[in-house]
């Protein structure tokens, strides 16, 4: 690593530093809105039992995404995304 190189590193930290310590604003923020996972199991006209069934995770799972406490991930996030697109067709092609 060059000496620019390793300057612009530290500046960063610094900076870093002084965002986290709230003492500079950072120049954008990311943010997002959560799936309503609620609204998409309702749209499938099934019960938590039989959605968290058709998605292969657990009831108590479904329930921690449904209220919040938790966030669905990886592929757990793309099924419910596809579910979100079309919840009929998805219930067909997984024979539920």
């Amino acid at each position: 690593m060059n000496d620019e190189m390793f300057d612009e590193l530290v500046e960063s930290m610094k900076e870093a530093l002084s965002i986290s310590k709230g003492e500079a604003e950072p120049s954008r923020v990311f943010s997002y809105s959560p799936m309503n996972i609620k609204e998409i199991r309702e749209r499938t006209g099934k019960s938590q039992k039989d959605f968290a069934d058709m998605i292969g995770v657990s009831l108590g799972t479904l329930r921690n995404w449904e209220q919040g406490r938790r966030y669905p991930e990886g592929a757990a996030l793309t099924l419910l995304k596809v579910v979100s697109a079309d919840p009929v067709y998805v219930a067909k092609i997984l024979h539920c």
